[in-house]
C-alpha cells in the first residue's frame, strides 16, 4: 500500500458494458484509476474481473462477438485519450503504455534473452547496446537479473514458474508501461515463488498504476490501496484500504 497523498486521477471508466454475443459480462461499470495505486479487483469466478482489466488496453477486441459499450478514458504519456474511439493500428501503442501479466506464464518462443529483446526490436527504436541496458534494469526490478545474468542464452522455458512469471513482468516493464495490468499473476504459483512477485509489485508500486486480479484475501490485506468488488458483472463496493484502516483506528 501506497502513502496517504491525495491521489491522482489516471483512469476514468463510464457505463461501460461488454458483451459476448447475447451474454453480458460487464453492466454499466463506473470506476476511476489513481496514478501509482494498486487496486484489486475481487469476486467470484466468473463475475467479469478478467473482461474488466482486458477492457482497459482493449485485449476484449481479440474475441468474436465483443461489443463494448461506453467510455474508458485514459490520462497516459502525458495525455487524453478516449480509448474505445481508437483505430486498431492505434492499439499497439496503447499496450505499450499498459502492460498485461496473465495468470499464466505466457513465454515467446527462444531464450530468456529473447523474450525480453524481441519486443524492443518490433516495438522500440534502441539500439542493440541502449535494449540491453533495458534488459539489465527490467530484470533488476523484478529481482530476477541475478538468477539469470550467467544463463541468458538458455531457453526461457528452462526457467521454474515463478521465474518465468517475473520474466514475462520484465518483459512488460520493457516497453516503459504507466499503467500494469496483472491477472491473478501468482495464482499458479507455490508460496515462495507468489511471495516474491507480491514484494515486486510493491515495489513497482511506487512507480507505477496497477490493475490486479487476486481471489486472496491475505494478498488484498497486503498489496491494495482499493479493493474493488465485483459481483455479477457489477461493482458491488469499492473500499480505499487506507481511509477503511484509519476509520477503524478512530473507532
Amino acid at each position: 500500500m501506497t502513502d496517504n497523498v491525495t491521489p491522482t486521477v489516471i483512469a476514468k471508466i463510464k457505463n461501460l458494458s461488454v458483451s459476448f454475443g447475447q451474454h453480458v459480462i460487464l453492466n454499466d461499470i463506473n470506476l476511476e484509476l489513481y496514478k501509482n495505486r494498486v487496486h484489486l479487483l475481487n469476486g467470484p469466478s466468473g463475475s467479469g474481473k478478467t473482461t474488466l482489466l482486458r477492457a482497459i488496453n482493449r485485449l476484449n477486441d481479440c474475441f468474436p462477438q465483443c461489443q463494448t459499450k461506453g467510455e474508458i478514458e485514459l490520462f497516459v504519456n502525458g495525455e487524453e485519450q478516449q480509448i474505445n474511439a481508437l483505430k486498431p493500428q492505434q492499439l499497439p501503442a496503447l499496450r505499450k503504455r499498459i502492460g498485461m501479466v496473465f495468470q499464466y506464464p505466457q513465454l515467446l518462443p527462444g531464450s530468456i534473452q529473447d523474450n525480453l529483446l524481441l519486443p524492443l526490436k518490433v516495438l522500440t527504436d534502441l539500439t542493440t547496446e541502449a535494449a540491453q541496458q533495458r534488459l539489465r534494469h527490467v530484470t533488476q526490478q523484478t529481482g530476477l537479473w541475478d538468477e539469470i545474468k550467467e544463463r541468458l542464452d538458455k531457453p526461457a522455458a528452462s526457467l521454474s514458474g515463478g521465474q518465468q512469471q517475473r520474466l514475462c513482468l520484465a518483459r512488460a516493464l520493457a516497453l516503459e508501461p504507466e499503467i500494469l495490468l496483472l491477472d491473478e499473476p501468482t495464482a499458479s504459483l507455490d508460496k515462495i515463488a507468489a511471495t516474491k512477485i507480491e514484494d515486486c509489485i510493491t515495489q513497482l508500486a511506487k512507480d507505477y498504476t496497477i490493475i490486479m486480479v487476486s481471489h486472496s484475501k491475505e494478498q488484498a490485506e497486503k498489496l491494495a490501496d482499493y479493493i474493488i468488488q465485483i459481483s455479477q458483472g457489477r461493482i458491488s463496493s469499492k473500499v480505499d484500504v487506507m481511509c477503511a484502516a484509519i476509520s477503524e483506528e478512530i473507532k
